[in-house]
């Protein structure tokens, strides 16, 4: 948060690559992820830690019940899961010292809102078959063709400006309240910075689920086909 640069800035060289600021710390938030996991993995004592990730699991497996079919819970719970905990994470980054929130580079959201357009349509897929879950492109006429990959398209974009611009503003208005009045409010900021962290995360996950909710819900068509009995 006391970084004051608004654009990712070159850490390192790797060959013809330049590694930037948010590169290396989204390397350390996964390393962060990879190392904890293996921790708990080997570690067969029961701890306060391994409860209190339990807790979270089953809060986030909760959620995701509430909005799609218990069949589906378990397939994208992993990746909801996977990527709930990464933004929330990616967005407290912001509270280390010279280190800023890789969810402020709009080039680490925009990778995050690919990964949910791709992951939305590998479920469909996997889900109902690539002919079923394509065919709601032309529904209920195909003159809708390109208003639907108009809106595939939006809600992707819309949702990584949503998240670099939130992360983005609140970076930047702890800058010049930090500037302006110093060291004098430094919990209230840090609270107001752990809460905003913690509802965009929430809202990035939440959005995420809805698209692949949608995806996995039948059409006209799938329920036209089931035989009445």
């Amino acid at each position: 948060m006391n970084n004051s640069e608004s654009v990712a800035t070159t850490v390192f060289q790797l060959g013809p690559l330049a590694i930037s600021n948010t590169v290396a710390t989204t390397w350390g938030v996964m390393l962060g992820f990879v190392l904890l996991t293996l921790l708990l993995r080997f570690s067969r004592q029961p701890s306060s830690l391994r409860n209190l990730l339990e807790a979270v699991v089953v809060a986030i497996e909760g959620a995701i019940a509430e909005v799609l079919p218990a069949a589906s819970v378990r397939r994208v719970l992993p990746f909801v899961a996977s990527l709930w905990l990464f933004v929330l994470v990616a967005n407290l980054v912001g509270l280390i010292p010279e280190l800023h929130a890789p969810t402020r580079d709009l080039s680490a959201t925009a990778a995050l809102a690919v990964l949910v357009f791709g992951s939305t349509h590998w479920f469909g897929i996997r889900d109902r078959g690539w002919r079923q879950h394509f065919r709601h492109y032309v529904e209920p006429s195909v003159i809708l063709l390109p208003f639907h990959i108009i809106s595939e398209f939006t809600r992707t974009l819309a949702l990584a400006i949503r998240l670099f611009g939130n992360i983005m503003s609140l970076e930047m208005a702890a800058l010049l309240v930090l500037l302006i009045a110093g060291f004098l409010v430094p919990v209230p900021l840090l609270m107001l910075h752990v809460i905003e962290a913690v509802v965009q995360a929430y809202i990035f996950g939440m959005l995420a689920l809805i698209y692949i909710a949608g995806a996995l819900e039948p059409t006209e068509s799938d329920i036209s086909a089931i035989p009445e009995e």
